[in-house]
């Protein structure tokens, strides 16, 4: 067989080599792993949790980039383009550097039925053990102790939060999710948790293992004001630090959490204090509370579990007044819809239902249907004129954003939320 010779072509035919878009297990990772000879001599960091991890990420990247490191940081889902989930000293890796490791991992990896995630998380690790990086930062994409990502082990590695998402495969407690993702950890090495009630399962796998625990109020912690904000840590105190650019109630705690990280790694990784300031200034990064200039205002949040729409609850309240919040919803069926809903029910004014294909997807008229069983429903303006609902459903993300904005008077507000696919389709259809 002919290898593709396209980046479109290579993840059409990646997405066709195994029959599950998931199946968990580190077994054919690790046996491809091995024979790729993928390992790495420079600090490694893995990052996993619920939520906070893209942050987390970004964070860490944009200050050691500041430092003068030569960083690569894995990430996914991807908003608009593949190449996002794979950035060379901030920089997407380009088509071609994608495709040359694709085609060696195919060679390598003869009868083996590897997922579209191990595929191309196996491809990255190659591009980065090749890349003359100093640091190299780590997603998980799914839990952590089955993920592709955990075959690498981490020099330090950080839990941002425990919660309830993707249950089928880690459990129905936080006990039991937090077990998953503490897997990370290794033996003697720095084990951070930004969670503030971290789950017992967590700490007690950490302690079990030997490795370095790191909690959230007991080891490091911040404080702050109006104008700036402290961290401190074990031994590390960073003061006078400007707010993160990436916008939401949650940063501190993500970006107190990236700076355990740089403390515990300190001795192979000095981070001055204008590195730390210049990279939270310079932070970015699309999906997560990205609020978009003009009028009205647009914002755009990939929230798709109940503790991401709490956060996004809390955030929409601290933004003002706006008369009216007009919302362009779509989320995947395998998700908390009704969780997610019950959280911003009473953030939003009108609803734009859109429709998401593919097997995992939900019709509008499916969530028209769970809103309707949270009392979400269409009620008619009051004598004043005020506190109307309306339900509209549509075929797809970017009909449904289309008739927010012909809906939306200038101070309104339109959120696009719900899932990465109905962020990332607005963002693709130019109209924000």
């Amino acid at each position: 067989m002919s290898l593709p010779d396209s980046l479109p072509d290579w993840l059409t035919l990646i997405e066709s080599l195994h029959p599950k878009s998931i199946e968990m297990g580190l077994e054919r990772v690790r046996a491809i792993g091995e024979k790729l000879g993928i390992e790495f001599s420079c600090p490694v960091i893995t990052v996993g949790g619920t939520n906070g991890k893209g942050s987390t990420c970004a964070m860490l990247e944009a200050i050691l980039l500041q430092a003068g490191y030569r960083v690569g940081c894995y990430t996914s889902p991807h908003l608009l383009h593949f190449n996002e989930r794979a950035r060379l000293c901030g920089e997407a890796a380009s088509d071609a550097a994608l495709c040359e490791q694709f085609a060696t991992v195919e060679v390598v990896r003869g009868d083996v039925p590897l997922t579209y995630f191990e595929f191309t998380t196996l491809a990255i690790l190659r591009l980065f053990q090749l890349s003359g990086l100093d640091v190299v930062i780590l997603e998980v994409g799914l839990g952590g102790r089955l993920d592709a990502v955990n075959v690498i082990d981490a020099d330090c590695a950080i839990v941002t939060s425990v919660d309830m998402d993707h249950m089928d495969y880690l459990g129905s407690t936080r006990e039991q999710i937090g077990w998953e993702k503490a897997h990370i950890y290794r033996p003697g090495k720095p084990a951070i948790c930004c969670d503030p009630a971290p789950p017992q399962s967590l700490i007690q796998y950490a302690e079990r293992i030997g490795a370095d625990l790191r909690l959230f109020g007991r080891d490091f912690n911040y404080s702050g004001d109006k104008q700036q904000w402290s961290y401190g840590g074990r031994h590390q105190r960073r003061h006078s630090l400007a707010y993160p650019a990436l916008r939401g109630v949650n940063q501190l705690l993500n970006a107190s959490g990236a700076l355990a990280v740089l403390e515990a790694l300190q001795q192979r990784l000095p981070v001055s204090q204008q590195a730390v300031r210049q990279g939270l200034a310079l932070v970015e990064l699309p999906g997560r509370f990205q609020t978009l200039a003009g009028r009205p205002t647009v914002i755009l949040d990939v929230a798709h579990n109940p503790h991401a729409a709490a956060v996004l609850a809390q955030n929409l309240d601290s933004m003002g007044f706006y008369a009216n919040t007009h919302a362009v919803f779509g989320m995947l069926g395998d998700k908390d819809i009704a969780g997610v809903v019950q959280r911003l029910a009473g953030s939003v004014d009108h609803w734009h239902l859109a429709t998401l294909t593919g097997p995992r997807g939900t019709t509008a008229a499916q969530l028209q249907t769970i809103l309707a069983a949270q009392g979400v429903v269409a009620q008619a303006p009051d004598k004043s004129g005020m506190h109307g609902r309306t339900l509209h459903c549509y075929d797809n993300p970017m009909l449904a954003y289309a008739g927010a904005r012909a809906m939306a008077q200038e101070n309104d507000r339109i959120l696009t939320f719900g899932s990465f696919l109905t962020v990332a389709a607005v963002m693709a259809a130019g109209r924000a």
